[in-house]
């Protein structure tokens, strides 16, 4: 309230015990009659993780748990209640959009509330709402639901016979029906696909004629597995708007235990024993690795499989009951299939045998190490991005700083580094440590982050031997997340590797100057830019693409932190959250300084060999353009929020 959003607050009883729903509703009436069909609810579990999640064993589903990866929440489609229950969500969701005279389509939220025990009385059963099982209580009524690509919307919509273009075309054309004048948008509807081109990997897979496939892998088991499964799911769907591609998305299995960067040392055999999914297309709209992997698991189970089927096919009817009379509505366009299992050494001859070209979204570990690459290259699989060596020095951070300290006299610098083992900060005096290192790398403030990960993860600026001290406590307890504002400068959420990595990098912290975005509503250009400039330094991240000794530099972004001096794991892929200023400002870093950098670029990407496309992050000398590297990305981030999307 004091920031403004509100004047009022709402106080409810908390529902002790209950477990809370969702449901979207589709009005498939003509004209002024209402038709409301109620999908397959889904269930929202809220999961703790023990005392190592900081701060989060609590029992709201939060902005966090809503919009980001995060295995503290698990959804069920449909839920696990009694067949009782989901029909009388059904039932009420339906009256609610009638009684309150709703439009096209909503999300409907509430609560089931089982019995505590003694059965309710015979006339309390006959009030709506109450079951045998227990009470249902609607509590929140959304007009216009989630639109994201892993949304409750179209995770229901897909598991009864919708594609993401058919339900949002549905709801277009019947919201068209209030508007006479407007039905000429029904000619739309030859301009899209009337079939997803979403194909099941099995072993009768069919090669088709003039059709090129594509084998989109994400997933895997390092810190970086949820965010790969954000880029493979947008990788995946956009490929589908490709005629002449037929694609299909594969989910490399999270093992037991998740890793940092443990994958590298493994021996093949076990890597090929790796288990890879193929899915269909209802199973890839999942929050997390962990999610997709037990909907497959809970797909082949004999007795969910039927009641979601049965369900499935009642919405399916009920669906029909209205669309039928609708000549812009040409059908389903997703089938009801299972997933399929197969090893990686399964997976990898298949795509030989049908001549795939596998989309590599695997971020971290195997898919980005050179071990993927190395593997498909011995099957003669082609696939995205650089080559198993480039792949394997760019992992490495040591070994990419390394492998460009020549260039020093061309305007790429490196940043002094020094690794140290997890056992030996846990064994040896922090205060012995703290100074150790300061006196090598000769700064004040230190940089950490973990040898071979990415995204953020386990990245902290240290300004004293406390924030070391509760850095490595961190990794000691395994935690997954150091809390915003735990060490000594204002910081945000820390995303931790788990299991922590076995080698740290130290470095002196980059010290560059805040740009600060304001907006400016009375203004028409709506925003104001500031940036003191005393450092002439700023951190930039950019795409290279291209074939390999010819890389071409994209437009560098000048990356804006909101909060603290490391971008958070929000900033780099939620919508609506980061600021990134491509190319940078003029005002910044002048038109030639920005050519120079490119060439700088240029010349990073085609001393590590680097093909296809890549991220390169680097800070930048706004003067002379010289390049201090911080990373490569062999496998970047291709979420709808990255920043190579708006690159060129």
């Amino acid at each position: 309230m004091s920031e403004g959003i509100d004047n009022k607050v709402l106080i409810e009883i908390f529902l002790e015990g209950g477990s809370e729903f969702t449901a979207i509703v589709l009005d498939v009436g003509s004209g002024s009659d209402r038709f409301p069909v109620v999908l397959l609810p889904t269930e929202v579990e809220l999961q703790t993780l023990g005392a190592n999640d900081v701060k989060e064993n609590d029992a709201i589903f939060n902005y966090r748990r809503k919009y980001l990866p995060t295995q503290q929440v698990a959804y069920h489609t449909p839920p696990r209640f009694p067949l009782d229950v989901i029909e009388n969500i059904r039932k009420g969701a339906s009256l609610l959009f009638q009684r309150l005279c709703l439009q096209d389509f909503a999300r409907i939220d509430g609560w089931f509330l089982p019995n505590s025990g003694s059965k309710l009385s015979s006339s309390s059963e006959s009030e709506f709402g109450r079951t045998e099982s227990g009470a249902i209580i609607f509590t929140d009524i959304n007009l216009i639901s989630g639109m994201e690509q892993t949304s409750f919307l179209f995770q229901q919509a897909s598991k009864v016979g919708f594609s993401h273009t058919n339900i949002l075309r549905s709801i277009i054309h019947h919201a068209c029906l209030r508007f006479p004048n407007l039905a000429s948008v029904s000619g739309i509807s030859g301009q899209l696909p009337s079939r997803s081109k979403s194909f099941q990997l099995n072993k009768s897979f069919s090669l088709h004629e003039g059709a090129r496939k594509v084998l989109v892998i994400f997933g895997g088991d390092t810190s970086e597995r949820q965010v790969s499964l954000m880029s493979g799911t947008n990788v995946w769907l956009n490929l589908l708007a490709f005629h002449d591609l037929e694609v299909t998305p594969c989910l490399l299995s999270p093992t037991s235990e998740c890793a940092s960067s443990v994958d590298t040392g493994k021996k093949v055999d076990d890597v090929m024993n790796r288990t890879v999914w193929s899915l269909p297309y209802s199973l890839v709209l999942r929050h997390t690795t962990e999610e997709v992997l037990d909907a497959c698991l809970e797909a082949i189970e004999p007795e969910r499989a039927a009641i979601t089927s049965d369900l499935r096919k009642k919405v399916m009817n009920d669906l029909m009951g209205g669309l039928k009379d609708h000549n812009w509505f040409t059908g389903f366009d997703i089938s009801d299939e299972l997933p399929v299992k197969f090893s990686l050494r399964q997976w990898i001859k298949l795509a030989k045998e049908v001549q795939a070209t596998v989309f590599i979204a695997v971020h971290g570990g195997i898919g980005e190490d050179g071990t993927l690459q190395s593997l498909l290259d011995a099957e003669g699989v082609p696939y995205t991005g650089p080559g198993a060596m480039a792949s394997k020095i760019c992992m490495d951070k040591v070994a990419t700083s390394v492998a460009l300290t020549h260039l020093a006299n061309s305007g790429v610098l490196t940043i002094n580094k020094d690794v140290r083992q997890k056992d030996d900060l846990f064994n040896k005096p922090i205060n012995d440590t703290w100074h150790d290192l300061t006196r090598k790398l000769q700064c004040e403030t230190l940089c950490v982050k973990p040898s071979k990960d990415g995204c953020s993860t386990g990245v902290a600026r240290l300004c004293c031997s406390k924030d070391l001290a509760i850095y490595v406590k961190a990794l000691e307890d395994c935690l997954l997340r150091i809390p915003p504002n735990s060490l000594s400068k204002a910081h945000g959420m820390i995303e931790m590797p788990n299991p922590p990595p076995e080698h740290l990098i130290f470095e002196p912290f980059i010290e560059t100057d805040e740009i600060i975005v304001t907006s400016k509503f009375e203004n028409a250009t709506g925003h104001d830019l500031t940036w003191k400039g005393h450092s002439r330094w700023v951190e930039i991240t950019v795409g290279v693409i291209g074939k390999r000794g010819s890389m071409h530099s994209l437009s560098p972004s000048v990356t804006v932190k909101e909060s603290g001096d490391i971008l958070s794991l929000e900033e780099k892929f939620q919508g609506g959250t980061g600021i990134n200023l491509t190319p940078p400002p003029f005002s910044i870093m002048s038109e030639n300084a920005l050519k120079r950098c490119k060439q700088h670029i240029e010349l990073i990407a085609n001393t590590l060999q680097l093909e296809g496309f890549s991220r390169i992050d680097a800070f930048v000398n706004v003067d002379s353009g010289e390049v201090l590297i911080i990373e490569v990305n062999t496998v970047p981030g291709m979420t709808p929020s990255t920043v190579l999307i708006h690159q060129d």
